[in-house]
């Protein structure tokens, strides 16, 4: 919630810090937050925004600060606190195999396919989405809204269960005393190492308590071993630095060593998405690098491994929520 929904784990544009890299690392959003600025996000992060009208149109969306922190297992924290001054509504459509987010002041409304809730102070939510069943988060105008939104791009190094088919928000109550703890920790920006430290403590605390209970888990026969995870991560690695080869699920199977039906069943435990709907994403957000260097819709097609600009605009208006011709023009 708050500014941006945490992106996927997928090339090093993202501006994100590491804990190698805290003292350096700027805030990611200046104390105004425009629509501009959260168009340009949108656009790099597949979240379509959409805001209220107002009597100042260059009145800023909020004003505040947004931090965004890498952190390790597989775990992205966005720290967000904001004073809202247009509502404003979000529409995420990438998928990460789990999402939290956490209420720390103010209220959002969220909506996922026919389910709706209102997230109030001390509430926190657990959920997966994806392009077919995308999340919707309304920001009221408020003074303050701080919050905590943690996404889990890998279930593998915390030996998570993956997502189940069906999406749905999972809501909770935080205990009183890590959601007061959370309150004083958030007031200070995540800039040294042992903030990292005690955000990734806090992390853990945050899954551990907002998973739902009843994710499937795989059948223990075809649980992920240490050999499996070490072949999905090199297939994974190497489709995210070649997404525009003709990839088959047979030949992948073979590289991975496994059998068509079980790289399929693994990649998404592991992963929270499907073999091919990952290597789709990877290959729009190569696309959309394509165009933000000024390279032609069918030139961007191309260069991602799209035959055909067509299919890749209809991909890529599934996948981010506006077409390549729409980002053309709002990037002139």
């Amino acid at each position: 919630m708050g500014a941006a929904n945490p992106p996927i784990e997928r090339t090093p544009s993202v501006h994100t810090v590491t804990m190698a890299s805290m003292r350096q690392q700027p805030r990611i959003a200046s104390p105004n937050i425009t629509s501009h600025w959260l168009a340009q996000l949108g656009q790099r992060f597949g979240i379509h925004y959409h805001f209220e009208s107002s009597d100042m149109p260059r009145q800023p969306v909020a004003t505040g600060h947004v931090h965004d922190v890498r952190l390790p297992q597989g775990m992205h924290l966005t720290l967000s606190d904001l004073d809202v001054k247009r509502g404003y509504t979000s529409t995420s459509y990438q998928s990460v195999p789990w999402f939290l987010s956490v209420i720390l002041e103010g209220t959002v409304h969220l909506q996922l396919g026919k389910q709706q809730r209102l997230l109030q102070a001390g509430e926190g939510v657990c959920t997966h989405f994806d392009a077919r069943h995308p999340l919707t988060v309304h920001h009221p105008v408020q003074t303050r809204l701080r919050t905590v939104n943690i996404a889990i791009l890998n279930t593998a190094p915390l030996g998570l269960p993956h997502p189940p088919d069906a999406s749905y928000l999972h809501c909770w109550t935080l205990p009183q005393a890590l959601c007061e703890t959370l309150c004083t920790i958030s007031e200070q920006p995540p800039l040294l190492w042992r903030q990292a430290l005690v955000w990734q403590g806090l992390a853990l605390q945050l899954i551990g308590l907002g998973l739902p209970e009843r994710p499937t888990t795989l059948p223990e026969h075809k649980r992920l071993s240490t050999r499996d995870r070490h072949c999905l991560t090199a297939l994974h690695s190497r489709i995210a630095q070649h997404p525009a080869e003709p990839y088959s699920l047979t030949a992948l199977a073979k590289e991975a060593a496994m059998s068509p039906s079980s790289l399929r069943q693994k990649f998404r435990a592991c992963y929270g998405c499907t073999l091919f709907d990952y290597i789709r994403q990877v290959r729009l957000q190569q696309g959309y690098e394509a165009l933000q260097r000024g390279e032609s819709v069918q030139q961007a097609a191309h260069h991602c491994g799209y035959r055909h600009a067509s299919n890749f605009s209809s991909a890529f208006k599934r996948h981010f929520g506006f077409s390549p011709h729409e980002w053309n023009r709002s990037s002139v």
